[in-house]
């Protein structure tokens, strides 16, 4: 199938081989999304280095037109577009602890209002796949903004106020991609629970050339993008 289109609800998770050469839109169904994710490469092994993708790049979030880079440098997809210039990859994703303050939950109980973290989400996509706990590394938060709060250590909190329905990101995939998401609320939130859902957009896009933008934004940009070709090839 060359495009589809998915809805993924609030308190979810999705998962999905995408092939190279696609474009991946993600539009957030609500204000204060969150929208965690894992990216891995064609073999399943490698898979998104959050520290070098930052490094390489002289960034402290994801944001267009970084590239998404594995462990070895080769870039699993480009952030072409987005209506939001900085996304958070820098606080990892919820688990169950952050979800304690309201109260027990399970889907015996609650069935489909079964409030899960982004971890439980995250592990249950990845085992239909082959693959488990170990497999989970440092993710995006799509949608989601840190910034350093007022006290004297410099914590890092969750910016509210920031992403509203209607924002998108999107990315083009360079290589064969295995896509693991979840929903659930950023690890920082306090609000209520309430996460917004996503829509997925999947199409057919044209290889990047040498003015693209990413290609263009750094070296180190660059030439994992040419690993990425040279693994497609």
């Amino acid at each position: 199938m060359s495009s589809f289109t998915h809805e993924v609800p609030g308190g979810a998770a999705w998962s999905f081989a995408i092939r190279a050469g696609r474009q991946v839109t993600l539009t957030a169904l609500g204000d204060e999304a969150c929208v965690t994710t894992l990216l891995f490469g064609p073999d399943r092994l490698d898979r998104l280095n959050v520290p070098d993708t930052l490094k390489s790049q002289m960034s402290a979030c994801i944001k267009a037109p970084m590239v998404l880079m594995s462990d070895r440098g080769v870039a699993l997809a480009s952030v072409t577009s987005s209506s939001l210039d900085c996304h958070d990859c820098l606080t990892g994703f919820g688990a169950d602890a952050h979800l304690e303050r309201f109260g027990p939950s399970s889907y015996a109980v609650d069935r489909n209002d079964w409030k899960r973290s982004a971890r439980t989400g995250l592990v249950s996509e990845l085992t239909k796949h082959g693959l488990g706990e170990a497999d989970l590394h440092g993710s995006v938060n799509f949608f989601s903004k840190v910034g350093i709060t007022d006290d004297s250590r410099g914590t890092l909190g969750l910016l509210t106020g920031v992403s509203h329905e209607g924002d998108t990101v999107t990315l083009r995939t360079e290589v064969d991609v295995l896509l693991v998401l979840a929903t659930t609320p950023h690890p920082l939130s306090t609000a209520p629970y309430a996460p917004a859902g996503v829509r997925i957009g999947v199409a057919l896009t044209e290889p990047f050339t040498d003015d693209d933008p990413s290609w263009n934004f750094r070296d180190e940009s660059a030439r994992a993008l040419e690993q990425a070709r040279r693994l497609a090839a």
